[in-house]
């Protein structure tokens, strides 16, 4: 594997797709447990969690809208009620719930049983646990700007391990000039995180075990078929894990807004 520090470049970004495609649905990752948030998460679920005066799980939907995503499929399991009524009041989004309420299914499992709803398209992922500070363009749009179905069956957004904040980790990722990816070497350090935002093709769930699974097999499909790419988040990527994170994440946005 190709060292860490050799990859960290400033202008990792694969080459820009023709013509503009924007993906139109989004899964929204919320079934989790939170258990790291603990106690807050004794009462109500991790995406309920507000930071900075808003929960994180419309951090993520507010995210969605800017870059003109019409449906977003949520998956459920931990305190469901109180996450289809809370996203029952939005009314800039089609917002599906995906039922986990009898078997958490993971990342994996949870995307693999809501693709009925998702359908044959290219859709965005995002994790309702972390968020970012938006740079000088949007992400998500520039990652659709970015988005070459022909070569990536994936695309990670990635943020710089000097821009993370709340992510105490040795980071996921080293990228190649042309965006392709390298995972994290054992014993090694890399320079990228993933923030917990991507491009997925559905069709690369095609085989997909039933059940409860990790979304790292399609990375790790993906990744052996080198069409797993990422783009560097531009911004700042805040991770809220933790009830310390919260505080963190609420100072770097107090920060940014100095």
């Amino acid at each position: 594997m190709t060292d860490a520090g050799a990859n960290m470049q400033d202008n990792s970004t694969p080459k820009k797709n023709a013509p503009h495609f924007v993906p139109k649905k989004a899964m929204v990752l919320a079934a989790g447990l939170g258990t790291r948030m603990r106690p807050i998460t004794d009462k109500i679920p991790k995406p309920l969690v507000k930071v900075h005066g808003k929960t994180l799980l419309d951090h993520g939907l507010d995210a969605l809208v800017r870059a003109n995503v019409k449906e977003a499929v949520i998956n459920v399991h931990y305190h469901a009620d109180q996450i289809e009524d809370h996203v029952s009041s939005r009314s800039d989004l089609k917002i599906t719930i995906s039922d986990e309420r009898d078997e958490l299914l993971d990342s994996g499992g949870g995307i693999a049983n809501a693709l009925p709803h998702l359908g044959d398209e290219p859709f965005f992922l995002i994790n309702a646990d972390s968020f970012w500070i938006e740079g000088y363009q949007q992400n998500l749009l520039r990652m659709a700007e970015t988005w070459n179905q022909k070569e990536m069956d994936i695309m990670l957004l990635l943020a710089s391990m000097a821009n993370a904040v709340g992510f105490g980790s040795k980071g996921d990722f080293s990228m190649e000039t042309d965006g392709r990816l390298l995972r994290r070497g054992e014993k090694k350090i890399a320079p990228f995180a993933y923030s917990g935002a991507a491009i997925i093709n559905p069709a690369i769930f095609k085989n997909a075990p039933k059940g409860a699974f990790s979304l790292n097999k399609q990375f790790d499909q993906a990744l052996e078929q080198e069409r797993l790419f990422g783009l560097r988040l531009e911004g700042l990527w805040l991770h809220v894990g933790t009830p310390e994170a919260i505080h963190e994440a609420e100072d770097a946005i107090a920060k940014s807004a100095a």
